[in-house]
């Protein structure tokens, strides 16, 4: 490998760290094809890795790695091969976690076999791939491609209906699938600069470009739907908790059902829509006392839909184990602040 060369199993950087590379440079194909092996497996799947009558006898192989937020932007050149993967069986085998991947060529010519389909992927194609799934590929011209890798349970908590998907959907001709790709190249270009927040915030939005782009043409089931409507009603609630009002009979409403229909969609979740609302309320009070310009504790509260300081305390005591103003009295001293004059919760 290059100078550059990266230690397997090596922690990942986040934000704005280097990016994370591997190379294989002039190594005959036996050889190559063995560390060619290991770094599919770092980057993308654990696969068996073979060559064919294209694979040159001197092999090259070349992926890059950037991390944002919990998923990873992939870029990968090299030789024509044969590669196998046995899906759940083989991941699970190798402690992998299962992902899904959106995979778009730049250069080259790739053939994928899997399940149902067949595909001769060419410069410009989209697809989405399961890594749960058998696969074949056959790499048939000297190849580069993108690929953004989604945790698997990432991906279906925003579109739960590719679970059961008989088959993956074509996202070549979605208009919200190019504008994915196009997003994707210019956040590459940004990463580098991105801190944490800056991260996940992108890697957000990267994944409602993909449900945009796959849910239309993934058939829907009564299961799908019911876990459709949940996740909805979990967002809805965390763009709406500064909404002193919200609780199950706004949020009813706001969906078209009744409070006794609400209350059902989550009764296996382990979880009352109520103590939904104020778990995702109470995070959200415990970053901005943590942060030096977060405001007094009982600005704190009020900004987060709390109408009762009181209240707020002794809920926040509950599920913390501390008090508000001790959280803030340790975040304003470790900013080097003063404390707050006037008594706070």
């Amino acid at each position: 490998m290059s100078a550059d060369e990266h230690v397997l199993g090596m922690p990942a950087d986040v934000g704005g760290a280097a990016p994370e590379r591997w190379q294989l440079k002039a190594k005959p194909g036996p050889r190559a094809l063995a560390e060619w092996t290991d770094i599919l497996a770092a980057t993308h799947l654990r696969f068996d890795v073979c060559s064919t009558e294209r694979t040159p006898s001197i092999f090259y192989g070349a992926v890059t790695r950037r991390r944002f937020g919990d998923l990873a932007l992939v870029d990968c050149a090299a030789s024509p091969f044969l590669a196998r993967s046995g899906g759940a069986f083989m991941r699970d085998a190798a402690g992998c976690e299962p992902v899904f991947g959106l995979q778009f060529v730049r250069r080259g010519v790739e053939q994928v076999r899997e399940r149902s389909r067949e595909l001769s992927l060419t410069p410009g194609d989209v697809i989405l791939w399961d890594g749960e799934l058998p696969v074949e590929i056959e790499v048939i011209e000297p190849f580069v491609k993108r690929t953004v890798i989604f945790p698997r349970e990432r991906l279906l908590a925003v579109c739960p209906r590719l679970e059961g998907a008989a088959t993956l959907p074509p996202l070549s001709g979605s208009a919200a699938g190019r504008l994915l790709v196009r997003y994707l190249d210019a956040l590459a270009l940004e990463l580098a600069d991105l801190d944490e927040l800056g991260a996940v915030a992108a890697a957000d939005a990267a994944l409602e470009l993909l449900r945009a782009a796959v849910s239309p043409s993934v058939p829907s089931s009564r299961s799908a739907r019911r876990l459709a409507m949940c996740l909805a009603v979990r967002r809805y609630i965390r763009a709406h908790l500064r909404d002193a009002t919200l609780g199950p009979r706004s949020i009813a409403h706001e969906h078209a059902m009744s409070v006794r229909a609400l209350h059902a969609l989550f009764e296996d979740t382990g979880e009352s829509v109520s103590g939904l609302v104020r778990r995702e309320r109470l995070a959200r009070c415990h970053e901005d006392l943590l942060s030096a310009n977060g405001g007094t504790v009982t600005e704190i509260a009020f900004r987060w839909g709390f109408r009762d300081g009181a209240h707020f305390a002794r809920v926040f005591k509950a599920h913390f184990d501390v008090t508000p103003s001790d959280v803030r009295r340790e975040a304003l001293r470790s900013a080097g602040l003063p404390r707050e004059r006037k008594p706070v919760l």
